[in-house]
């Protein structure tokens, strides 16, 4: 069985100076969040080699003094692992090490590829030089992510515009697709404008790798040169502290958010000869796979068929999951009616449809699609292959799809992608839909006994 231990977790970077205030803002940030109902994690960058959490006389200290690479100290309510490494891990590896929880909060790790939070304080010099440079580079129209350091090492002389120019364009294209929060479109400079103020100062030189990037989400500061920068780039900008504000932020577009998983039974298949729901599937009934499948991400989960009293049997099974047995909306069948139903019947925003008949559905994907459309603001978000939409393990915002599959079921439609032009539909490729399932197969379905059979024999006689 799937549980929330295989789900990977959303995390954010918060990312500053020495003495910028970094561990002080995670502390009251990750409390707000633990006080709204969140499971938090998080992690500590730390700069030098060989620290230790262990101390000369404790057994687990023995332990590796006398060759072990790995040793695990385990007490009620906690443990702790500590083991022998060669290098660096990476922050991707390490979250990754780190599934089931709503967020992680890691501190450092500028260039992890993680969208950042950046801190500056006015008391701090280096923050102070930092936001200088910020708010004359946004004055000045340089995208976020232009590496700098290019400038303060003379790799593009200044004096070749030309040179210095299309540097800004690449770098600026390559902005525009960084799958981050929206923000304004900056201006590339003009002649003779190409500059940076830290080749003139070479005090500068030395933050010229610490500056916001194209990864940035939000900025947190009391310098007044920042906060403009922030808004000349479109970025939220915080005082130091709004915990409160801060939270709300992160929790609308990093947490990840609260689901109703909709599993579709409807009821007896033709094609089948019997409900899909309870067609035996490796001795059980089939949705009870789907059930263990999607529990781990569901907030909510909800079943709609024509047929409960079939399907009471999962109460007994699950009684901790409370499952929700819907009955159809409509008599008619159609992929839209469904639609309605499972839209209708949801009580979280996002609403997660899943056909029951999914024999891998992916937990992951459903998260991945859930933090795609927080990213985009989107109304749904949808995987797209060569065969087309695949509405039926996808997720939608129920505020603005009910209405506009309501509007066409009046008109009349029964299809799913009716009513995909009256919302904001975010097509999920299958690169994207990969990275959050790498084994894949989470479209294929079965329609009849032989298809559930070679289904059944490819998962277990692999």
């Amino acid at each position: 069985m799937i549980t929330s231990a295989d789900i990977p977790s959303p995390a954010l970077s918060i990312v500053g100076r020495h003495n910028s205030g970094k561990t002080t803002l995670i502390e009251n940030l990750i409390a707000e969040l633990v006080s709204r109902g969140f499971d938090v994690g998080s992690v500590k960058h730390h700069s030098h080699v060989g620290f230790e959490i262990d101390y000369p006389g404790k057994d687990s200290y023995r332990h590796r003094a006398a060759g072990a690479t790995e040793t695990v100290i385990a007490a009620p309510g906690q443990m702790a692992r500590i083991k022998t490494l060669d290098g660096e891990v990476e922050c991707s590896d390490i979250v990754r090490s780190m599934p089931g929880h709503d967020v992680v909060i890691v501190e450092g790790y500028r260039k992890s590829g993680l969208p950042t939070i950046e801190i500056m304080r006015s008391s701090n010099d280096a923050d102070a030089r930092v936001a200088e440079v910020f708010e004359q580079g946004a004055r000045k129209g340089w995208p976020l992510g232009t590496d700098f350091t290019q400038f303060t090492r003379g790799h593009i002389p200044l004096s070749d515009d030309e040179a210095a120019k299309e540097h800004l364009r690449q770098t600026q294209k390559h902005t525009e697709h960084a799958p981050q929060l929206r923000r304004k479109k900056t201006a590339l400079v003009g002649n003779g404008d190409v500059e940076h103020f830290a080749v003139q100062a070479p005090d500068y030189a030395d933050i010229s790798n610490k500056l916001p990037t194209d990864q940035t989400i939000a900025v947190v500061t009391d310098i007044a040169k920042a906060q403009e920068a922030a808004a000349l780039y479109g970025i939220p900008a915080f005082d130091l502290d709004d915990y409160a504000g801060l939270a709300d932020f992160v929790e609308q577009h990093c947490v990840r958010p609260q689901i109703s998983v909709v599993i579709q039974a409807g009821g007896e298949s033709r094609r089948m000869g019997q409900s899909k729901a309870t067609v035996p599937f490796n001795g059980r009934p089939l949705i009870c796979r789907l059930v263990e499948r999607l529990a781990p991400v569901a907030d909510e989960l909800i079943i709609t068929t024509n047929e409960p009293d079939n399907l009471a049997f999962l109460d007994e099974l699950y009684p901790q999951l409370n499952i929700r047995l819907v009955r159809d909306a409509f008599d008619v069948r159609g992929a839209l009616p469904g639609m309605y139903t499972a839209l209708s019947a949801a009580t979280h925003p996002y609403v997660a449809i899943v056909a029951c008949d999914m024999v891998f559905a992916s937990p992951s994907l459903v998260v991945a699609e859930a933090l795609a459309m927080n990213d985009a603001s989107a109304d749904a978000v949808i995987p797209v292959n060569k065969h087309g939409y695949e509405p039926f393990h996808a997720i939608y915002r129920a505020e603005t799809c009910l209405p506009a599959v309501r509007a066409h079921l009046n008109q009349g439609d029964k299809r799913a992608q009716s009513f995909f032009d009256d919302v904001d539909v975010l097509e999920f490729p299958q690169s994207a839909v990969l990275d959050a399932e790498p084994m894949g197969g989470c479209f294929v379905n079965a329609n009849t006994p032989d298809e559930l059979r070679r289904l059944e024999d490819s998962l277990f006689n692999g």
